[in-house]
């Protein structure tokens, strides 16, 4: 056995002083769907509810052998991090400082409090994560503490690997695919790198979301980049840069193996897993799930094991998460009409509705001539194919309109 893959028990074992492993649970609803045996990984289910405390316990647990006097400890993170960070601080009674960026939501800021209690202080600076990162590392600097990176560290890579320890001790047999979710990297590089040693006929996938593939960019490069712009939506992968020591453990991987989420389709798989199964996932923690179309063919006949790496959702984006799923599949619509100033004009578009189409914005944003005035308007429908319907009777009257669904800056602005 590799030493990798001895470190990865040990740190298998160590993690037991916290918590018992996360169940791998057959999905029966996946399995019929895609004619194959899928099992969730439930990282969703830690004490934390993401796979993120294994990697920052391990690191503070390995930091603590080697120099026993340490006892303060620092992270930059407005997340998943943040809470495992402050998790292990409780557990060894040591001093954590957590730096979060201003605009990081009250609710993520009480529960890092909670898990951590009087071992932690939350310092709240930078309006980007930028600047939260730059001043704590000046922080930790000045005051002689530990700084613990949430991915691009040997130690927290071997206490990811444990994810992958567990999955082997709890089936009968090696899956024939993972898929993993991929941020920094570490959970994919600790994985990958336990398994490729001890269950080598085991393939992988991998997941970003479409908005900030910084795996894909590194593969492209053959080291990684910074990426100019990335989405934040999927907060717990939406990376600009991934990790040094990560992307040297997955320098084996090829384009073929990279899959992009968009980050709209994730919502979509994110409401299958709440309405049907009853299982609350984070975005990132849906991307495993949510390419498993695309590998219908592949999968077919074989045990798959998809990696939900957490479900620290906040309800109050239910909404949002509602409102693109809805606008990815077609069945939601905004569009600029201009409607004529005469009476009745507004009885003929309604008119035009089928009974399926509901009205769910209708806002005037001004007259753009003295016969005409422009008007926002949401539709909401149960298929489609509906709005082709509508969209050919506007035709067919002579009304004048622009479908501004796709188009990001009207968007942004009006929506």
């Amino acid at each position: 056995m590799s030493e990798f893959a001895l470190s990865a028990l040990a740190a298998t074992r160590a993690l037991r002083a916290l918590f018992e492993p996360t169940p791998l649970q057959r999905n029966d609803h996946l399995s019929a769907r895609f004619g194959a045996e899928i099992w969730l990984k439930r990282e969703d289910l830690t004490p934390v509810r993401s796979y993120k405390l294994r990697g920052a316990f391990t690191a503070m647990r390995k930091l603590r052998e080697s120099d026993p006097e340490a006892s303060h400890f620092v992270c930059a993170s407005a997340g998943n991090h943040a809470q495992g960070v402050a998790f292990a601080c409780r557990h060894f009674g040591v001093k954590g400082t957590i730096f979060m960026p201003v605009t990081t939501p009250q609710q993520k800021i009480d529960k890092t409090n909670t898990f951590g209690g009087d071992a932690i202080e939350i310092v709240l600076t930078g309006d980007y994560f930028d600047d939260t990162l730059a001043a704590a590392q000046a922080f930790c600097t000045k005051a002689g503490a530990h700084f613990l990176a949430p991915f691009d560290d040997a130690s927290v890579i071997e206490g990811q690997a444990s994810v992958g320890v567990e999955i082997l001790d709890q089936m009968s047999e090696a899956p024939d695919l993972v898929i993993l979710p991929v941020g920094g990297g570490g959970l994919a590089a600790g994985v990958t790198g336990y398994l490729r040693a001890t269950a080598p006929a085991t393939k992988f996938r991998f997941v970003e979301p479409l908005g900030g593939a910084s795996l894909t960019a590194a593969v492209a490069a053959g080291h990684p980049v910074t990426l100019d712009q990335v989405n934040s939506f999927v907060d717990g992968a939406a990376v600009a840069r991934i990790g040094a020591r990560p992307f040297a453990e997955l320098g084996w991987v090829t384009p073929e193996m990279i899959h992009l989420a968009p980050e709209d389709r994730i919502c979509i798989t994110m409401l299958e897993m709440l309405n049907v199964e009853g299982i609350v996932l984070e975005p990132a923690g849906a991307m495993s799930i949510d390419i498993l179309p695309e590998l219908a063919e592949e999968i077919r006949g074989k045990r798959v094991v998809c990696i939900t790496s957490g479900g620290n959702f906040d309800f109050e984006r239910l909404p949002e998460v509602r409102e693109r799923a809805q606008r990815y599949s077609g069945l939601k619509k905004y569009f600029i009409l201009r409607l004529p100033q005469r009476p009745g004009a507004l009885r003929d578009f309604l008119e035009m509705l089928g009974p399926d189409d509901d009205i769910a914005r209708f806002e005037y944003l001004k007259k753009s001539a003295r016969n005409f005035g422009s008007v926002l308007i949401g539709i909401e429908t149960k298929r489609a194919e509906n709005f082709t319907k509508l969209f050919a009777k506007l035709d067919a009257e002579g009304f004048v309109w622009r479908d501004i669904t796709e188009d990001e800056t009207l968007a942004e602005f009006l929506i």
